[in-house]
Order: structure tokens, then sequence, then C-alpha cells
């Protein structure tokens, strides 16, 4: 019997086969095309960063004024923040007033979400690495520090660790990880105090927190006056007060 004109013809086995290499080679291609542009995307904008450290520092300008400028530039909120980076490197106006010679890193010490914790230790291990000192504040040692990197970024919702060189905003720890590899951290650092090396503070070990020496890290005291405990006024909700040997 003869194929009538509806029979399709079938493509050989091999034929097949080559088809199907074709189509995962396309795929396997456009993957590596999507991360290439990305990265091209990262490094252009890493770039920005080197160049805007480089720029010319600002006029100095009394407290005051230094906050109000913090406040008008804080991001909107309809403006996204990835996870772990800058909001987009064309905000890096955003200050920290009063850190303008030293480098401070907000992270936690708990190890409640791993990718956090393990983000934050790679980060201070990094600025180890180069001897510089940090101002490092643990948020889950005390509240305040996250309400004060809150208010700085506008964001109720912050990724850890965040970043400030100078006190200007770098970003999470992608940033620092890209900037380390391509050396132009080391650039960045130049001029940042240094420690010396095998150094740990004598009076807390580098833990940067001490129990309240007022109520001994009970959190309360007893007033005389009234015959009554109350709140201790010289330590924060933990019972703990910042370290006078590594305090600024």
């Amino acid at each position: 019997m003869y194929p009538t004109t509806l029979d399709a013809p079938k493509k050989p086995h091999f034929q097949a086969s080559i088809d199907h290499q074709t189509n995962s080679f396309k795929k396997f291609y456009n993957s590596i095309e999507t991360v290439r542009s990305a990265s091209s995307s990262f490094k252009g904008k890493v770039k920005k960063l080197c160049s805007f450290f480089e720029s010319e520092k600002p006029v100095s300008r009394n407290p005051d004024e230094s906050q109000s400028l913090t406040v008008k530039l804080r991001p909107s909120k309809s403006m996204a923040m990835p996870k772990s980076m800058a909001p987009d490197f064309r905000i890096l106006s955003i200050w920290l007033p009063g850190t303008d010679d030293r480098i401070v890193v907000y992270f936690t010490s708990l190890r409640g979400i791993r990718r956090t914790y393990e983000d934050c230790y790679a980060v201070r291990m990094i600025f180890r690495g180069f001897g510089v000192w940090v101002d490092e504040r643990d948020i889950s040692m005390d509240s305040a520090y996250r309400k004060e990197l809150q208010s700085v970024l506008g964001e109720k919702n912050v990724s850890l660790p965040q970043v400030f060189i100078r006190g200007k905003y770098v970003g999470g720890a992608e940033v620092i990880k890209q900037l380390f590899e391509t050396g132009e951290l080391a650039k960045i650092l130049q001029g940042i105090p240094t420690r010396k090396p095998g150094y740990v503070c004598e009076g807390c070990g580098d833990a940067r927190f001490l129990p309240c020496v007022n109520c001994s890290g009970s959190r309360k005291v007893f007033d005389e006056d009234e015959g009554m405990l109350k709140r201790c006024s010289e330590c924060n909700e933990n019972g703990l007060i910042r370290c006078p040997d590594c305090s600024c």
C-alpha cells in the first residue's frame, strides 16, 4: 500500500538526535549570554562606586545640617532594594553622620539564618584581612543599631550586612566581595586607621559589649527614694553597655 498525502514523513533517528542536540546547545548558549550580560552590568556598577569614592569630599557641615541632608537623601519607598546590594549605585549619596574617619559594618552574630550569618562573617573577615579598624555594630546585641540603620536607609526591612566607608553607604556582602576580588577595595581603604596584628581588646575580647556595671546586667536597679526596683538607664535591652575601650 502506498502512503497517502495525510501521512507525515518521519525523520530518521539520527536526524532527530541532531535536532535535540542543537536545541540543547542553543539553550546553553543563551544561559551563558545571560550570565555575561549580568556580570558586565555588575562590573559597570562597581566602577561607578569606585569613581564615587575618588570624587571630592563634600564641604563639611555641622551635625544638624548633616542630619537633615541624610533625611533628604533617603531612597523612596517605591524603589526596590536588592537583598545584599546598594539600591542601584545611583543612590550613593546616603551618609551615616559622624563616621567620616572609619568603616562601619552593621551585622548580626546570631545564626538564625545561615546565609545571613555567613555573609556577615565573610565581610568581617575581609576587613580583618586588611588589618583596618572597623566599627562593628551588632544589631543582635543592641536593637538601637537596627533602628539607626533603618533610619539612615529609610527602609524597615534591611538585609545584613550593610557597610559604610568614610560615612558613605557602600552596600552589602556581594558588593564588598566584588570590590575585594577586583582589587578596588584595597584602594578605597587607603588611609583608614589600622590595628596591630593579633590585637584583641583586653576589656571585652572584641565582643564590643560588657555587662552593665550599674545593674550587673540585670537591667534593674533599686531606687532608695521610692523604695522600688526601676529599669536601669545605663544599659540596653540585654543588660549590656558598649565597651569603653572599643567605643569612639
